[in-house]
């Protein structure tokens, strides 16, 4: 099964680095590069819809000239996302096909200047899927050697026992954070646990700094002190929160600010103590465990 020992534990994600965000410049998008290499990310998250369908060329052109050696990071990236923006779509939907899968497969590698995936998950769950289609796809990427491993992500324990019928799931990348820990209840964590599944977590530090609620100011007035205890700032502690789930999952962070990337690298080293861990439980949940 899948052994992550080779994905950094926290993971950068590239949805910002382009048109849907910074708009980094090529030079730029080299530094960053270098940057969360030199600070230990050196596992990169794609999706052929960043940038409505541009970010992975505007990261391949500028991976082509990093001077980067391909063996010393990771590059994931997913598909089967079909929009109406970038696309000549009447409507935005899902595409599951064998040949679509495999070309949009093919069309990451072109633009990403690489030869091979290290993971390529299928994005989303369509009402429509069909597990021998896309087993069959993925069979095929698999044994050309265009993809490593084959996962998928945003699906339920039951979609991937369907699609694990036909191919083998090595990785599953949900929504997780404080502030959205229902992974850890409907089955998701323990189904990868179960059968040593690569988790990661999109969205990690949740809401917190988005909204204000009862729940967030609940989560602001537990971190205070541990922020002091700790001597970390509270998104650190968000993620050593999620650092610390058996199920050993990979943040998928978001930044391209190099602070808040070295900061994101230094709270995979934050021991938190259990009771700590579960005073922000109980401050996400308004409640005592029962």
């Amino acid at each position: 099964m899948q052994n992550t020992d080779n994905y950094s534990k926290i993971i950068a994600g590239t949805m910002t680095w382009g048109s849907w965000g910074k708009k980094l410049p090529k030079v730029e998008m080299i530094d960053l590069m270098h940057y969360c290499i030199e600070n230990g990310l050196t596992t990169f998250d794609h999706a052929d819809i960043y940038g409505d369908y541009s970010t992975e060329s505007d990261f391949g052109r500028a991976y082509a000239e990093s001077g980067i050696e391909r063996s010393k990071i990771q590059m994931i990236s997913k598909c089967g996302i079909q929009m109406t923006s970038g696309r000549d779509n009447r409507v935005a939907h899902y595409q599951y096909d064998k040949e679509y899968i495999i070309w949009s497969a093919e069309q990451s590698l072109k633009k990403l200047n690489t030869d091979y995936l290290d993971l390529l998950l299928v994005h989303r769950p369509s009402p429509l899927m069909d597990p021998v289609e896309i087993g069959k796809a993925a069979k095929e990427l698999l044994e050309s050697g265009k993809i490593k491993k084959f996962g998928v992500s945003n699906f339920t324990p039951s979609q991937i026992n369907m699609l694990e019928k036909e191919v083998q799931v090595e990785g599953n990348q949900v929504e997780f954070s404080l502030t959205h820990n229902t992974p850890m209840y409907d089955g998701t964590w323990d189904d990868c646990i179960a059968n040593n599944r690569m988790t990661m977590a999109w969205s990690p530090l949740g809401s917190l700094f988005r909204e204000d609620n009862e729940q967030t100011g609940r989560i602001k007035e537990a971190l205070i002190p541990l922020t002091e205890r700790y001597g970390v700032d509270e998104s650190q502690l968000l993620l050593a929160w999620i650092l610390k789930h058996p199920a050993k999952v990979h943040p998928v962070i978001g930044t391209t600010n190099k602070d808040r990337i070295a900061a994101s690298a230094e709270a995979a080293k934050i021991a938190l103590d259990l009771q700590d861990w579960f005073t922000l439980l109980k401050a996400s949940h308004g409640h005592d465990v029962p």
